[in-house]
């Protein structure tokens, strides 16, 4: 199989030594998802979950397969013209993470920041793609989901011991309806986003170039 490389040439007096900076890790469709990429998402995904840095080639492969269904959601976000939150919302995300965090603390920041390799602006990307996915959710599959009354209903007698349990205050329906419509609305929004995410993949023309995992 043919390896593709982006190679720099620097060029001496003798000779030219060939330095390589980057390569094929995965295509879908006619976009490439390369090392780099996968470097990346390791970076600011591990930095997000508070885990150390682990370039083993089963995270790499995780990594893939994130960068993969990015790019499916990408392509529908743009083909379907869904609207995007404004970078403000990803700037506040950004400040609600530094406040909890780090306590407000800009250098303590920066100092996680570059311990796992990525800046803010890279951070303030990942953040507003995040809440881009989440209301792409919201506009694509929420419409068609549909809770009846009967469901609420049966779902509050099922559960009525642990919702007496964790609403000690009042547990009366009237009170946790609103909860459990809501509650019952996120798991099928889910179960389409899935279901949807899935057979998109199926479509898709996926190849993985292996060496880029070792």
């Amino acid at each position: 199989m043919r390896r593709f490389f982006l190679l720099l040439m620097i060029a001496s007096t003798s000779s030219a030594v060939v330095v390589v900076l980057d390569r094929m890790a995965v295509t879908v469709g006619k976009h490439v998802i390369k090392t780099s990429d996968l470097d990346w998402d390791l970076r600011v995904t591990e930095f997000l979950n508070r885990q150390p840095l682990n370039f083993s080639s089963s995270t790499k492969r995780q990594s893939a397969e994130r960068l993969i269904d990015q790019e499916i959601i990408c392509q529908e976000i743009v083909t379907g013209n869904y609207r995007r939150p404004p970078d403000s919302d990803a700037a506040a995300l950004l400040n609600n993470l530094r406040r909890d965090r780090f306590g407000g603390s800009d250098i303590k920041m920066h100092e996680e920041l570059q311990r796992y390799g990525i800046t803010e602006d890279q951070l303030r990307a990942q953040l507003l793609w995040q809440l881009t996915v989440l209301r792409f959710i919201d506009q694509r599959f929420r419409p068609a989901v549909n809770v009846s009354d009967e469901e609420v209903q049966a779902y509050y007698k099922q559960h009525l011991g642990d919702l007496r349990r964790q609403y000690p205050d009042d547990s009366s329906f009237e009170a946790l309806e609103p909860k459990i419509r809501s509650q019952l609305e996120g798991q099928r929004i889910n179960e389409s986003f899935t279901q949807w995410l899935e057979e998109a993949r199926k479509l898709a023309r996926i190849e993985y170039r292996q060496e880029a995992f070792q």
